[in-house]
């Protein structure tokens, strides 16, 4: 039977939220507690097939939209109700749009279900009313008149978000699920006791409740593993010494101008001012007010510490600005593309040069003894150099374009001469100036073919007894454009995953440098130690006289070709950046030489036969 009280509103109902957008409201459509006739709904007991119709006062010819019931709690049942816009004008669009607004003037402030409820499942309970311990929900009725005192709207929010009180972490998420769970399964374990069996109605609920209890853990679990996952991968924070709040005399919203923009402006500026960081730093000032760390970057720390001071100026303090120069730089170079072991300068690491041995050992056999062979290699400082050239004007422009031309311009210089140092086999170490090339001193491999090449390496790796698994090939830009047009018998790629900026082969990261000539080098990252300080030292100079060449010579001779950078008007940019490496393992790195691909000619794609349109007329 349908079953409601005398004004036909039975139920404690509170509205959690309105959305005034969506015209969606949330709330409790069931509580057990006592209705005025003293009637009790268990809502771990009500069933329901979603979405039910929102009625006007349980009147089955005045429906103002649809309502979804979430799952039965034993504080309740939660409801989302919503009411939607009606495009045209008329009867139905007055009734909802009416009583969207008696929703949000408080005129109707409570909800009532319309349910049936089974006979066998209606006891007598102390309040002078039924307990109603089974039951069907068919709607759900806005009225005016709550049967509970407490049914009135709490909350009310226009045009914002439903839930008020959002759960922002996974542990509050699980610890949610959880508690959600508990009622589900007390509510399963009593359907299921030995005295009783269950029938049709409480066979639909009982699956209902298991079928909610399973996506409740599933998404349980799926927490869990991402909270292992964040886990993993956390860092911890810096300790941080105690002391008094700083405080903030203004916030700056910094502008949104690309990576090492700074420490370009900050070279302009000692250009512009023939190296005096002073002036430079005024001048910076002045041109560039919305970048305050650029002067702070040139001013010269003058005020002295002193033994009262609790510590020096924040003002002094140095922005990190030539960190960000170099951030940018690395992902540029083949170093920073490959991802090789960091190392401290000048410190010892151990690497083992000769394993254990092992063999069988028969029943009451002596086990032979073992030992691991252990060496050690030391990272020593070295330091990479650049110059690159430039205008006055270009200098003193400095408008974004040409800030733009100057920072691709020393990006290309230093990648340039730090790619050439560390793959170009001709390159030797020299004491206490430079290190070898990775490919410094290794044999190198004829070229075959681009197949044949990739697998002479590996194959080369293996017969040192080198690990593969994360192989790192270095090739050409052009000889990388060229495989990816590659396709085998059936017009299909062969190698679908590398383009001209690398990508893969076979899973084998493939990284692109314009240093690596004809050449292809295959090496294994983690053992190849590399270290730098962080750091970039630019000085400037209008008055040098260089060799303008990537390779100079040295010694010059008469032959040597120099250019005046004052006589042509232009600026010499000197860049420094310690930087080294060195390989843990000798056969860590092979090459193959002579290296040119080409398309087949098959595969080469022919331009479409020129055709000619005619129009109708004569």
């Amino acid at each position: 039977m349908l079953h409601t009280d005398r004004t036909g509103d039975l139920v404690d109902f509170a509205v959690k939220a309105v959305d005034d957008d969506q015209r969606i409201i949330t709330g409790i459509a069931s509580t057990p507690r006592p209705d005025r006739m003293g009637d009790v709904i268990d809502p771990l007991g009500a069933t329901f097939t979603n979405p039910v119709p929102l009625l006007l006062g349980h009147d089955k010819n005045l429906p103002v939209g649809e309502v979804t019931f979430g799952a039965p709690t034993p504080d309740g049942i939660p409801f989302t109700a919503m009411l939607p816009r009606i495009p045209d004008p008329g009867p139905l669009q007055e009734r909802v749009d009416g009583a969207w607004q008696a929703i949000k003037a408080r005129l109707l402030k409570a909800v009532s279900p319309g349910y049936r409820a089974l006979r066998e499942a209606i006891t007598p309970n102390a309040f002078g009313g039924c307990n109603f311990r089974r039951t069907e929900f068919l709607e759900l009725s806005l009225v005016t008149v709550p049967a509970n005192a407490d049914a009135t709207i709490t909350t009310y929010k226009a045009a914002s978000p439903l839930d008020t009180n959002p759960m922002t972490t996974i542990q509050e998420q699980i610890t949610h699920w959880t508690s959600e769970r508990a009622p589900l399964v007390t509510r399963m374990t009593e359907m299921l006791s030995p005295d009783k069996t269950l029938g049709e109605v409480e066979q639909k609920q009982y699956d209902e409740l298991a079928e909610r209890v399973a996506a409740i853990d599933a998404q349980t679990d799926r927490l869990r593993v991402l909270e292992k996952a964040n886990v993993a991968k956390a860092t911890p924070l810096a300790p941080t010494v105690p002391g008094p709040a700083k405080a903030f005399s203004s916030i700056r919203v910094a502008p949104t101008t690309p990576p090492g923009t700074a420490w370009i402006r900050a070279q302009c500026a000692r250009i512009v001012k023939k190296g005096s960081d002073h002036e430079a730093s005024l001048y910076a000032e002045q041109r560039w007010p919305d970048m305050p760390e650029v002067a702070l970057y040139l001013k010269a720390a003058v005020a002295p510490g002193t033994t009262t001071a609790a510590g020096w100026a924040p003002e002094l303090t140095q922005p990190r600005i030539v960190e960000e120069f170099v951030e940018l730089l690395r992902p540029v170079t083949a170093i920073g593309k490959i991802g090789l072991y960091k190392v401290p300068f000048n410190t010892k690491i151990p690497t083992q040069t000769g394993g254990g041995t092992y063999g069988w050992v028969g029943e009451q056999k002596p086990k032979p003894v073992t030992k691991l062979t252990f060496s050690s290699v030391t990272v020593p400082y070295h330091k990479t150099a650049g110059i690159v050239v430039i205008t006055e004007e270009l200098a003193r422009l400095s408008s974004p374009s040409a800030e733009d031309l100057v920072r691709r311009d020393m990006i290309a210089g230093i990648t340039t001469f730090v790619d050439a140092a560390f793959i170009d086999p001709p390159k030797a170490a020299v004491a206490n100036v430079s290190p070898a090339s990775i490919t410094n001193g290794t044999t190198p491999i004829t070229s075959t073919g681009p197949l044949g090449d990739l697998v002479a390496i590996a194959n080369a790796m293996v017969a040192a007894n080198m690990p593969i698994q994360n192989l790192t090939y270095i090739m050409s830009p052009s000889n990388a454009y060229v495989l990816s047009f590659q396709k085998n018998a059936n017009g299909i790629p062969t190698f679908p995953d590398l383009s001209a900026n690398g990508g893969s082969v076979n899973g084998m990261k493939v990284v692109t440098s314009g240093a690596a000539g004809t050449n292809v080098i295959g090496l294994i990252p983690e053992l190849v130690l590399y270290a730098d300080d962080g750091g970039i030292t630019v000085d400037v100079s209008r008055e040098a006289s260089l060799q303008m060449s990537d390779a100079p010579m040295d010694p010059a001779d008469a032959t040597t070709v120099f250019v005046s950078l004052w006589q042509n008007n232009c600026v010499g940019l000197r860049a420094e950046w310690f930087i080294t490496w060195l390989k843990a393992i000798a056969g860590c790195c092979r090459y193959v030489s002579g290296a040119t691909y080409t398309v087949p000619a098959g595969q080469l794609l022919e331009a479409p036969a020129a055709t000619s349109k005619k129009g109708n007329g004569a």
